[in-house]
């Protein structure tokens, strides 16, 4: 099996070009209910290519970046090098090297679902101060709407993996597991992105059981991209729609 800390290496382009970012409303709900600060320590674990630092840091905050994927984090490296408060680390959820309760704010965007629950739990008490808060954010594809559930059968049917196919998100009754006994709230918000046929390919080539180039099954998975942009396209574009869920508390 794939380690999910090497899951996303040949694909870093497709995800920094293509991924959606977070919608402002993440970060002025986070500011309003954590009572941050400028001064609030904050640290974005499997920070990855850095689109959930980067929503904070124009906010005005600093945050430290914990990333184990090296090509994800030099991407994000690269994303961020104009802010000087960003700084980034080599290391993971469940041991981030970070100092004992030294973190008003521990988040994880599109990336919680990779993390071992238990050990993760264990080292976010320890470097969460006394009362700080933990933030859980995931764009996920709105089933609801006619392409993203078009393009979620299309995924399925030409996932490679060698382990079941996770495509994000740990459901309610997870993230449930990981506050108790402590209470966490969730919050959703619309999001979406418009494409052209380019972009639809490149947006779900950016998905880890996405087959590649090479793969017997990414010809007939491009084709079939091709096949869904034509059926929903208007005026050479597509809206791709997500919706955008905030879990967010403290560890009990």
């Amino acid at each position: 099996m794939i380690d999910p800390a090497r899951r996303f290496s040949d694909r870093v382009a497709d995800y920094v070009k293509y991924r959606p970012r977070y919608p402002q409303t993440v970060v002025d709900t986070v500011r309003e209910v954590c009572g941050l600060t400028s001064e609030s320590a904050i640290a974005d674990i499997g920070s990855g290519t850095g689109f959930l630092s980067e929503l904070f840091l124009d906010a005005g905050h600093t945050v430290v970046g914990v990333e184990p994927n090296r090509e994800m984090r030099e991407a994000g490296d690269r994303l961020l090098a104009r802010y000087p408060a960003f700084r980034s680390l080599d290391a993971c959820a469940e041991e981030t090297t970070l100092p004992e309760a030294s973190v008003d704010l521990a988040m994880a965007g599109q990336s919680f679902h990779w993390f071992e629950p238990v050990s993760a739990r264990r080292e976010w008490v320890r470097i969460l101060k006394p009362g700080g808060w933990v933030a859980l954010v995931w764009n996920e594809r709105d089933l609801r709407a006619p392409l993203a559930a078009a393009c979620d059968a299309l995924l399925r049917q030409y996932a490679v993996t060698d382990g079941p196919v996770n495509f994000g998100g740990v459901g309610d009754e997870g993230v449930a597991r990981f506050f108790a006994p402590a209470d966490v709230t969730l919050r959703t918000f619309p999001h979406a992105q418009r494409f052209d046929r380019d972009g639809l390919v490149g947006r779900l080539l950016s998905i880890s059981h996405a087959p590649l180039a090479g793969h017997p099954l990414h010809r007939p998975f491009v084709d079939g991209i091709g096949a869904l942009f034509a059926a929903h396209a208007v005026d050479g574009r597509v809206a791709f729609d997500y919706v955008t869920r905030l879990y967010f508390g403290r560890l009990g």
